[in-house]
């Protein structure tokens, strides 16, 4: 009987590999499964770590006519999206990852930028590696007689002109912050730098949203390194969303936007988008003076195109004070005007949470003299409707600021102005200490229990995040904080 050494060996040497391809794949599949725990642990470490108390901002205590026990979000009886909203919140300052979205709609609260800047400033100081873009910002005041919000700057070569939202018929196609600044016929240079000393914003791409007439195209120019002033010309233009996207050399606080119009030319700036490319927290804010919700539902046709570019994941709303000015306030007429708003902003992000401001106490003249908005009582119901109706929490400013009346003790102690309407700086700031400290009760209401790992990213590392326990706490707020983590990166002053 004659044997086949060779097919045996063959045979052998086939079952050897065999069971070193099985091990092989138990090993990998051990390691993925090793790695996932430790992802996992480590997660749950992270969201463990987290020192809630830190969120939260100091605020001035010493006013009797303040209902500071009424601080406080009323959440719906489904209250998912907030919880998904607080979910993203956390995953964020666990893991480092993700990008939320905050939108602050309104009208001259918002546009005068005390309010929101103060939010943003309450959302980010305590977290230096979470800042990510400045983002959606408007150059108000490159036209003559429009306020621009403080915390960045705007220049001009010549006075532009203005369409805003709330004209009757706005001659130009207006997008999501309502405005429009036109140059034509000649050249025009508007220049933009961040003024906010504790927050670093340098952005490494600019969008220009604006439409172009005869054929003009714009261009930025900044100053490099060496200190030559360099012309950047758009690497992509969409005109039919009307967007003009510029890539910066190295990260930036300022630029100029140059129009460079001849006669039978105009461009008209209908927003300019910062971004930087981090993860972290962008707020944005939009409001335009004397805005009403028909204005944001009838008059922007490039609003739901421009939110595109934002996708938020929390809208905050602050429209309704024009709306309730008058004497024939319909609230049936103003819940469906804002729902239909709701609805556009869903079909941009179907997941975003909303939080509804009621319209604060407030004065309207009669003759000489100025009487109370009897409005007020009428409009907080109805903005308590509209969060059950969306599912979104509701900020009771009116009631926080002391109800029917109020608006004149907030007068006499200059937290307001002299129209009954508007607030002081120090009035807007001390709103939005209130605001912000009731949204972060409510996120850490809603605090997961657990977040499920993603191991497939590695989550960066975060050691000097100042929202974990035994970190330091947040500086006072007039001082800036000199640790390295509050440090800014190399960019270009212009």
């Amino acid at each position: 009987m004659k044997i086949n050494f060779n097919k045996n060996k063959q045979h052998i040497n086939q079952n050897i590999l065999s069971m070193l391809y099985k091990n092989f794949v138990i090993f990998v599949i051990c390691t993925l499964m090793l790695a996932c725990g430790n992802a996992q642990d480590n997660v749950e470490q992270r969201l463990l770590d987290i020192d809630d108390s830190l969120m939260f901002v100091p605020v001035d205590t010493s006013y009797s006519f303040i209902r500071y026990d009424s601080n406080h979000l009323i959440l719906p009886a489904d209250s998912s999206l907030m919880r998904l909203f607080a979910e993203k919140w956390y995953r964020m300052l666990a893991t480092g990852e993700g990008h939320i979205n905050i939108v602050q709609m309104g009208a001259s609260h918002v546009q005068g930028g005390s309010l929101p800047h103060r939010v943003r400033y309450n959302l980010l100081t305590p977290l230096p590696n979470l800042v990510a873009a400045r983002g959606l910002i408007f150059p108000y005041s490159a036209a003559v007689k429009c306020n621009n919000p403080y915390d960045y700057k705007v220049s001009r070569t010549r006075p532009l002109t203005l369409t805003r939202c709330v004209y009757k018929e706005p001659a130009e196609r207006l997008g999501l912050c309502g405005i429009a600044v036109t140059a034509a016929d000649e050249p025009a240079d508007i220049g933009i730098t961040l003024n906010e000393p504790e927050i670093n914003f340098a952005s490494t791409t600019v969008t220009l949203f604006g439409e172009a007439r005869g054929g003009v195209e714009p261009y930025l120019t900044i100053v490099d390194r060496d200190g030559d002033s360099v012309a950047l010309r758009p690497v992509s233009v969409d005109k039919q969303l009307r967007r003009y996207t510029f890539e910066m050399p190295c990260a930036v606080d300022s630029f100029h936007i140059v129009m460079p119009c001849t006669v039978g030319q105009s461009f008209a700036i209908t927003g300019v988008y910062l971004d930087n490319g981090a993860p972290g927290i962008s707020f944005h804010s939009i409001g335009v003076n004397g805005a009403s919700l028909v204005e944001y539902i009838s008059k922007m046709p490039y609003f739901t195109a421009d939110l595109q570019m934002v996708k938020p994941d929390l809208v905050i709303f602050g429209i309704g004070i024009n709306d309730a000015s008058g004497a024939n306030f319909d609230t049936s007429v103003f819940i469906r005007r804002y729902m239909r708003l709701v609805d556009s902003i869903r079909s941009v992000s179907p997941d975003c949470a909303f939080l509804f401001l009621t319209n604060n106490d407030s004065f309207r003249r009669s003759g000489r003299n100025y009487i109370v908005n009897d409005n007020g009582p009428i409009a907080r119901e109805a903005f308590i409707r509209l969060g059950q109706m969306t599912g979104g929490a509701v900020w009771d400013q009116f009631t926080v600021m002391g109800g029917l009346g109020s608006m004149g003790t907030w007068q006499n102690n200059e937290l307001a102005q002299r129209d009954h309407i508007h607030f002081t700086r120090k009035g807007y700031q001390l709103l939005a200490d209130l605001m912000s400290n009731a949204l972060f009760e409510t996120l850490v209401q809603l605090k997961p229990a657990h977040l499920t790992a993603q191991p497939d990213k590695a989550s960066p590392a975060q050691d000097d995040r100042r929202l974990y326990k035994k970190r330091s706490h947040r500086g006072s707020r007039t001082t800036q904080d000199k640790s390295t983590d509050n440090e800014r990166p190399d960019y270009i002053h212009y």
